[in-house]
């Protein structure tokens, strides 16, 4: 069997642009929520390396105080903004392959480096054995 590709004339593709697209509110939801990364660029200002028991995250954030940077941390999702009256704008997001220990985790600022230690939540098997009768 043999198929072709059916040509249609180029006008036929042409929509009059939507009120979400003029308004920029489709721009506004994809920035929101595809753009996690855009403020950091993580390969350039950013060093991850896995440990046997924890994460390293070093984040360059010159010219931000302690005070002016949220960290969250939910599964296995790390999130660091800064907030609104911060000096500059950071909006991070990184997602690992081990749930991250919150608890056992520490933060660190030292001379414009961010300097997370992310403990890994060792998985518990809940795997239950049955006797044989």
């Amino acid at each position: 069997m043999f198929y072709s590709l059916a040509s249609r004339p180029a006008r036929s593709f042409q929509r009059p642009a939507s009120s979400l697209v003029r308004s920029g509110a489709l721009d506004k939801f994809l920035s929101d929520t595809l753009g996690a990364l855009s403020d950091v660029q993580p390969s350039q200002t950013a060093t991850v390396e896995d440990g046997d028991k924890a994460y390293s995250l070093q984040l360059d954030v010159p010219g931000l105080g302690k005070e002016q940077l949220d960290i969250g941390i939910e599964g296995d999702v790390v999130r660091i903004a800064s907030k609104a009256d911060a000096a500059r704008s950071v909006k991070a997001a990184w997602r690992f392959p081990l749930e991250i220990d919150a608890a056992a985790s520490t933060a660190k600022l030292e001379h414009g480096v961010l300097t997370l230690t992310l403990s890994k939540k060792i998985p518990v098997s809940n795997v239950a054995t049955l006797t044989i009768q």
